[in-house]
């Protein structure tokens, strides 16, 4: 595994953000939309995905009609107290406070609020970044590459200590999932889309960018898993949702 020192502090605590609930119209699916703090022994604060656009918790409706979403699914619940610096908040944290953006890929419950934090660097994907611009939803495409310092990832790479970021294309060209390594908790597995939901696996990862990368990156993340004996959280999974601890509630 390569090794970069973009983190210097031992991870110490894990916030799981709310970001508001979607329905999936295809399958009447209503999932979580998550994101993620962590924060280390050094006192740096890493932001782990954005959510949806900033504009949605203002009109759904139009947002929607905008991004044509409703040919895939229904944002259900996002106000303001979902948008980041509200889920922040809860944990003491400001938006200037944020260290690090890492982003797992750039879809729309993914990227939206990608060029909110003026001056920090962004950790994403060779391969999403060389992007022209950042995937959102379907054909559109509106959003433009913030001008930022990007820290590009191509293979599994630690990034500092007890904290690693896995390649795991499939579900997008880019796709990224984050293990770190917690003082009680011991070591956690964050598969983001890599797989949304545990049912993915033997559904064999149907409407991904890539099916046979998808399937393969899956088995590896699980086999990764099963031998660091880690506990996992999926990235849509709608019978986890509801049981993970949400800021200000941490994992340590």
């Amino acid at each position: 595994m390569k090794s970069v020192s973009y983190v210097y502090g031992k991870p110490k605590e894990l916030h799981v953000l709310d970001y508001g609930l979607f329905k999936v119209h295809a399958n009447g699916r209503v999932i979580g939309i998550c994101g993620f703090l962590i924060r280390t022994t050094a006192g740096e604060n890493i932001l782990v995905d954005t959510g949806f656009p900033r504009k949605y918790a203002y009109d759904i409706a139009t947002s929607s009609t905008e991004d044509r979403l409703g040919e895939f699914g229904e944002v259900l619940e996002l106000t303001e107290e979902n948008l980041p610096e509200a889920q922040l908040a809860h944990a003491g944290v400001k938006m200037d406070d944020i260290d690090l953006l890492i982003m797992t890929h750039t879809h729309i419950d993914h990227v939206g609020g990608i060029a909110d934090f003026s001056g920090r660097p962004i950790l994403m994907s060779v391969a999403e970044r060389k992007l022209d611009r950042p995937l959102y939803w379907g054909t559109i495409q509106p959003l433009e590459w913030p001008d930022r310092e990007y820290l590009l990832i191509e293979e599994d790479t630690q990034i500092g200590p007890g904290f690693r970021i896995l390649h795991v294309p499939g579900h997008a060209p880019g796709q990224l999932a984050i293990e770190i390594d917690l003082p009680e908790a011991g070591t956690v597995l964050i598969t983001g889309d890599a797989i949304s939901r545990p049912a993915e696996i033997e559904e064999g990862f149907g409407g991904s960018w890539d099916v046979a990368q998808a399937q393969k990156s899956g088995a590896r993340l699980m086999k990764r898993a099963t031998e660091q004996d880690a506990f996992v959280i999926y990235g849509h999974s709608p019978e986890q949702w509801p049981s993970l601890r949400k800021s200000p509630e941490a994992y340590t």
